[in-house]
């Protein structure tokens, strides 16, 4: 068990950071909108000024106006029959200046028109407006002694219109009255510049807020912009307002003003973007930390060594099961170069060819075996599985491997195999004891010929006149029975004997003749009758004959048991040789009684047996010692009752 420590997802420093950072975006935008708002301040109090001036110089402009106009008026005089014409052009000029005026009348000092142009005066008055000319109006401007204005009314053209009148005095004593009418609509046609039009609707309105006139064009206009200044002269409550016109603000401010939207909407998006890339990169390298926790504590936890190289052998990695198995720590490894202090001087060659294999990509792919030497000197076997390193970009960047300390496992393997030897060994000698009747049976036959044979030729020298021809035919057949009895002995001898296994090319008919030798006395003296099918010329099997007679053996004698107390003509073995493609099959038929189904998915386990006096090691035995030869040994049942047992050889390729 392992515990992996946590770490903060975000340390205090990124969130001072963080907080620095989103510090700094607000006093960014802030400065942004204080900019915008003091960028259309000043552009709202730049259009302020300019309307307050243009209005003025408007203003200005109409009060010249009028007093030239005044000054003209105060000129005129009263004019008798004979000056009508010069009054007339008089007149002209005076319209031609085009500051709204209409009509220009001529008063006596009773306030009679003595001459007007154009003709009549009352043309313009709408219904029930004040008749011309007022009383009030025109007494007020000979007590003054100066022009005075009426109020606006509404002509029958609906425009609005209102008088000036200037009195007319001659040699200091007044002489009549000249009157003015003007023509609201008109002063502003003629008296507003067409630019000022274009930038300000201007208009007249009364006290009460009502346009009278106006002059403007079909814009859109901010009214809370508005500027208002006392339309005097005339007075009377009426006013000059100036509203301007809703303009599109310049291409430069609108892509200076989107530019720093955009900008201000960009530093947002990439901030968040910013934040989420951070908060993905802190989250991958925590669990990135925990993954290494986790594999590092695995790693520790191993008693696999774990050895990195790179593609020119030098160790890049080592883990501490590495470093236990060798005695050397991982700084004094790591970074070195062949040759390595592990590796021993007896085997220094192995391990360097093996070594160049491998970085050559040639390494055995299933694995291999090595000697390797600790730091106090001592060899231990390891078993070493190569597999290459693939760096990100798909490289072969060195190789990756894992070794274990098999120094245990071989011993275990040698004792087991030491121990199967001996369990092989006593094997063979209790089948010889289990033989021993028939085999002491087999070798009475021919010992008691020889002593028949000597018994006769001792008579034969006795007699004094032996016959040499029968003497010798009689030693003849006696050397005959006594090689006989040293096959039986020496056969015997060659499978009881223990030995080391051997590897070697073997016949496997001639095995199976000496084996079917060796049973043929049991066979006879229990009635089975062996028939065998062995071709000539076999070709050769590797392995141990001594081993390889054991087995076959055994399966002999299993089919020689199998067919005891049957009918006679059930008390049958057929042996048989099959070549079939690369391999020689050992089969042996008999027509015992079979084996069933629960038995038969155990026969081949160890210390199991049906037998009442077997040890349960035979079949065990069998399969251990064909398997050993990189055979195969199988059961199956005989269609014709009984059992069939195989036992495959592979053929040697040399």
């Amino acid at each position: 068990m392992f515990s992996v420590k946590s770490h903060p997802a975000v340390p205090a420093t990124s969130k001072w950071l963080w907080l620095l950072l989103g510090l700094a975006l607000v006093l960014f935008i802030s400065a942004v909108i204080a900019l915008l708002a003091m960028y259309d301040q000043a552009e709202r109090e730049e259009q302020r000024a300019t309307l307050l001036s243009d209005a003025l110089w408007l203003e200005q402009n109409l009060r010249f106006n009028f007093m030239r106009d005044e000054e003209t008026l105060a000129q005129m005089s009263v004019p008798q029959v004979a000056g009508a014409a010069l009054f007339e052009a008089k007149v002209k000029i005076l319209l031609a200046n085009k500051t709204g005026l209409r009509q220009v009348a001529v008063l006596d000092d009773q306030g009679r028109v003595r001459q007007s142009h154009p003709q009549p005066v009352e043309v313009y008055a709408a219904d029930g407006a004040e008749s011309l000319p007022p009383e009030e109006t025109l007494r007020l401007a000979r007590l003054l002694g100066r022009a005075t204005y009426s109020a606006a009314y509404r002509a029958v053209d609906d425009d609005w219109q209102f008088e000036m009148y200037v009195p007319m005095f001659s040699e200091g004593r007044f002489v009549g009255t000249a009157m003015g009418v003007y023509s609201l609509r008109s002063m502003l046609a003629s008296s507003v510049p067409w630019w000022l039009a274009e930038r300000y609707r201007i208009s007249v309105i009364d006290h009460a807020g009502n346009t009278l006139v106006a002059r403007s064009k079909v814009a859109v206009a901010d009214e809370a912009a508005a500027y208002q200044i006392p339309f005097e002269p005339p007075g009377r409550g009426l006013s000059l307002q100036a509203v301007p016109y809703r303009t599109p603000t310049p291409l430069a401010g609108r892509l200076l003003m989107s530019a720093l939207v955009f900008l201000a909407l960009l530093v947002i998006w990439s901030l968040w973007a910013l934040r989420r890339h951070v908060k993905q990169r802190l989250s991958a390298e925590e669990a990135l930390r925990n993954e290494y926790v986790f594999r590092k504590a695995m790693e520790d936890s191993l008693l696999t060594g774990m050895r990195a190289r790179d593609i020119s052998g030098r160790i890049t990695y080592v883990n501490p099961a590495f470093c236990r198995m060798v005695g050397w720590p991982a700084e004094e490894l790591v970074g070195r170069a062949p040759p390595m202090p592990y590796w021993p001087d007896e085997y220094f060659e192995e391990t360097r060819q093996m070594h160049d294999r491998i970085l050559a990509g040639e390494g055995p792919e299933d694995g291999f075996e090595l000697k390797f030497k600790r730091r106090n000197g001592e060899l231990f076997d390891v078993f070493i599985h190569e597999a290459p390193l693939i760096d990100p970009r798909g490289q072969h960047a060195g190789w990756m491997g894992s070794l274990i300390d098999i120094t245990e496992r071989k011993r275990a393997e040698e004792l087991a195999r030491q121990q199967q030897e001996r369990l092989q060994s006593t094997a063979r000698l209790v089948t010889m004891g289990e033989m021993a009747s028939s085999l002491a049976h087999e070798l009475n036959q021919p010992l008691a010929a020889i002593a028949s044979y000597n018994a006769g030729c001792a008579n034969m020298i006795e007699s004094g006149n032996p016959n040499m021809t029968e003497l010798g035919e009689a030693l003849r057949k006696s050397a005959e029975q006594a090689q006989r009895a040293g096959r039986i002995i020496r056969r015997i001898y060659e499978f009881v004997r223990r030995a080391g296994p051997r590897s070697e090319p073997c016949d496997l008919g001639a095995i199976v003749e000496e084996v079917l030798s060796l049973a043929e006395a049991d066979a006879r003296r229990q009635g089975v009758r062996i028939a065998q099918n062995v071709a000539p010329a076999l070709p050769p099997i590797l392995g141990d004959r001594v081993l390889i007679a054991q087995a076959l053996l055994n399966l002999v004698r299993n089919a020689i048991d199998a067919t005891r107390g049957l009918q006679e003509e059930r008390r049958q073995i057929d042996v048989q040789v099959e070549v079939s493609g690369g391999n020689l099959t050992f089969v042996i038929h008999d027509r015992g009684c079979g084996i069933v189904d629960d038995v038969a998915s155990r026969l081949f386990e160890p210390f199991y047996t049906t037998k009442r006096e077997g040890m349960g090691m035979g079949l065990n035995i069998c399969r251990s010692v064909v398997e050993a030869h990189r055979g195969r040994l199988w059961y199956e049942p005989n269609p014709g009752g009984g059992s069939i047992f195989h036992a495959q050889f592979p053929i040697s390729s040399t």
